[in-house]
Formats: structure tokens, C-alpha cells, sequence
């Protein structure tokens, strides 16, 4: 679900923070890629003419496959090294989101089936695409294919936006690749956007720098992992009343969430004896009686991942026999499409490229204004997170001074 409305808050209060770039541009980059998103995101677009799943003459699905083998060799084929992330087990307080996404797909079938008798072909594509849920059979087959072609794989201890954004903290990736912006809650320096979507659909990539959106929101850490909550995360639903524009109103005047849902309370207090005295009537923003945003806070400033100094990624070559086997022989892909797309995989997960501009300069941290730190993960300012930097010394996009070696 990612975070609601934060997007077009950071726009509009910090629209340095988000470029947009060409995907041939980001080569020589690391990206940590959250796999989870991206199965969902396949099985969601990868589909044939009629709208239905691809799938073989066996009726395996095998959209995910498609989009995985596919899109990873057009990012490759751009200078990019991606490591895909899976999801491990979901933090307990996304027990309540998870059971809500289930009863939306069980909604989703019945209108399905209704549409089927009444509906047009763009109702019933719609419920289908509603119905698309992420099997354990479709991640195992994404992380066999994957190692099949080279391409590192890690699986979390739970969520997979949380240890991209650790990977990319600890210097082992450039940046975070998802379309949750989550992500950027988990406190990863470099979120990029749009990454495995199709080049048919002529999307630029999206960066977004934490570090300056922290600056143009004029707030620390913490405090944006307090705006997050408010606006509505995985783990939380949104204080009903409560929107993006208010939300970021509430955490300038009062500083933190603690002080704004005491606050919130007090004031839904005071309305309400005023209603019983028959002065006002009974209504606006109301926190339900269970919100538990101290512990959504802690998943954000501490999750469960694997230390970015524990974790080793290796592109290797492609087992080009394994790929035959598992696409052509297993699943009935097209053995010369297969045998190509690994050609391409060996020439540029091994070639050696041309080294980044930014890779000859050393970085020096600017000196920051004066203001408290933030509780986030790692060593930061009110700005956001100071992290090791790309191999060959990248300079990342976030605001540095940069000097000649």
C-alpha cells in the first residue's frame, strides 16, 4: 500500500528531492529491487490480449516469469546491477492490513463472476486484476529463475522495502528500487521509482533523495516517520479527518505524534461534551480507541533485516543450460529468445563499463544547519542518513560538496 499522500506532499514542499532520469543514465548503479512489488506488479501488467494471465500449454501462469526475465535484461542491458529483495514474514501489525487485502479479493471475485453475465470487458478485467494474489509458488519460481540468470537474491527476515533501504544505507547498493514509498519511511537514502515497469510505457525513473525531502519538509527523521503514520502506512490505518495537508500542519505545530494524538484526543473530548450539552454536534477527528503507532514506529526505526555487512552480492554468469531447462523445456518459452536474452546477460553483467563521472570525485559532507537529530536507523542528521558510499567511490545524488582527488 505505501504511504498515502506522501508522494504529492514531498513534491510540493520539496520538489528538489525527485529528478527523473532516462534508465541508460543510471548505469553503473546498484539497485537493491523489491522482488515482492515486483511479482505483484507483473502478474498485475504482464497479461495477454484479452486480458487474462500468461500462461503455458500445461496452464501454468507465467506472467511473473515474463516480466522478471525480461524486464532484468533491459535493466541490465542499461549498465545496472540489480539485486532483487523477497519478503520474508510481515511484522504482526500487518496482520489487519493482510486480512483486509483478502476480503477485497473475495469482494473482487463475487463482482467477477457477476460481470462475466452483466459486465463489459473492461468491468471484468478490472475484478480479475483485483483477484491477483502473490503465491509461495510464484516467489520460489522467481528466485529460481533469477539465480539462473546471475542475478543476487535475498530473502528478508520480513519486510523487503526494509532491507533494500538497509542495503542501501550500507553502502552494498546505490539505492532502493520500489514503488512503495515505504521505502523512504525504512530510511533509504535513494528511492528509485519505476524501474520494472515495460518500456512501452515510456515511464522516466523516478529518484527520490531522502535527504532533501527531509530538508524541504523542514523536518528530521523521526518526525517524517511520524508523518508517514499519520498519513496512513501498512500498519496503521489513517486518522479519518486527518489529511496530507493537515498532517503535515499537525507535526510543524506539535513536533511529534505523541504530542498531536494527545492532542487529537483532547480536542475529540472536549466536542464531545460539547455535543452532550447540546452545543455542537457529535463528530470530526476521532483516534480509534486501538492505534498503536509506537509500536508501527519502532517496525520503522528498528525492522527486522539482515546487517548490509552480512550480506555479499555476486553477479555471476548465467546457467544458460538451467535457463533452457526451467524456460523452455519446464514452462514453453521460446528457446532463441532464451538463449539471447542469457547472451545479453553475460555481456554486460561482465563487461567492464565505462567508470561513472561521479566516481572520480570524493565526497565531502556539507556542514548542517543546527537542528536535533532524528531517531532513524544509522548515523544522521536532521537531514537524513550519512551512508557508505557506491563501489568506485559513487557520489550520490543527495547535497554534497564535491572536490577532485
Amino acid at each position: 500500500m505505501g504511504i498515502k499522500g506522501l508522494t504529492a506532499l514531498i513534491s510540493e514542499h520539496a520538489p528538489k528531492a525527485i529528478s527523473e532520469h532516462e534508465i541508460k543514465t543510471l548505469f553503473g548503479r546498484k539497485v537493491a529491487i523489491d522482488a515482492s512489488m515486483s511479482i505483484y506488479q507483473f502478474l498485475i501488467a504482464v497479461r495477454q490480449k484479452d486480458g487474462e494471465l500468461l500462461t503455458n500449454d500445461a496452464g501454468e501462469t507465467t506472467s511473473h516469469l515474463m516480466g522478471f526475465f525480461y524486464r532484468t535484461i533491459r535493466i541490465v542491458e542499461n549498465g545496472i546491477k540489480p539485486a532483487y529483495v523477497f519478503d520474508g514474514k510481515p511484522p504482526d501489525l500487518k496482520a489487519g492490513v493482510l486480512s483486509k487485502r483478502f476480503e477485497k479479493r473475495e469482494e473482487a471475485k463475487e463482482e467477477g463472476e457477476e460481470a462475466k453475465e452483466t459486465g463489459t470487458a473492461e468491468d471484468l478485467e478490472r475484478f480479475t486484476r483485483r483477484q491477483v494474489k502473490v503465491t509461495k509458488e510464484h516467489n520460489e519460481e522467481c528466485r529460481r529463475l533469477l539465480r539462473l540468470m546471475g542475478i543476487p537474491v535475498v530473502i528478508a527476515p520480513s519486510e523487503a522495502e526494509a532491507q533494500c533501504a538497509e542495503l542501501a544505507r550500507g553502502g552494498k547498493v546505490f539505492a532502493a528500487g520500489s514503488e512503495d514509498m515505504d521505502t523512504l519511511t525504512f530510511n533509504a537514502p535513494i528511492l528509485y521509482r519505476h524501474l520494472t515497469f515495460s518500456e512501452a510505457k515510456k515511464q522516466p525513473i523516478s529518484e527520490i533523495n531522502l535527504e532533501k525531502a527531509l530538508e524541504g519538509l523542514e523536518m528530521t527523521m523521526s518526525q517524517f516517520i511520524d508523518l508517514c503514520i499519520l498519513l496512513g502506512c501498512d500498519y496503521l490505518e489513517p486518522i479519518k479527518g486527518v489529511g496530507p495537508k493537515s498532517a503535515l500542519k499537525l507535526i510543524r505545530e506539535y513536533g511529534d505524534l505523541g504530542a498531536i494524538v494527545e492532542h487529537l484526543k483532547e480536542k475529540a473530548a472536549a466536542k464531545e461534551e460539547e455535543a452532550e450539552e447540546g452545543k455542537k454536534k457529535k463528530g470530526g477527528v476521532q483516534v480509534p480507541d486501538f492505534w498503536p503507532w509506537e509500536e508501527a514506529k519502532k517496525v520503522f526505526e528498528k525492522p527486522d533485516v539482515l546487517p548490509a555487512d552480512e550480506v555479499e552480492l555476486e553477479w555471476k554468469a548465467p546457467d544458460v543450460d538451467g535457463l533452457v531447462q526451467f524456460l523452455v523445456t519446464e514452462k514453453g518459452f521460446n528457446e532463441e529468445r532464451v538463449r539471447k536474452g542469457a547472451e545479453k546477460l553475460e555481456k554486460f553483467l561482465h563487461s567492464k563499463q565505462q567508470g561513472r563521472l561521479d566516481g572520480f570525485f570524493t565526497v565531502q559532507q556539507k556542514k548542517s544547519p543546527e537542528k536535533p537529530t532524528g531517531k532513524g536507523k544509522g548515523k544522521e542528521t536532521a537531514k537524513g542518513t550519512k551512508r557508505k558510499g557506491d563501489d568506485k567511490k559513487e557520489a550520490s545524488s543527495s547535497k554534497k560538496t564535491k572536490t577532485k582527488k
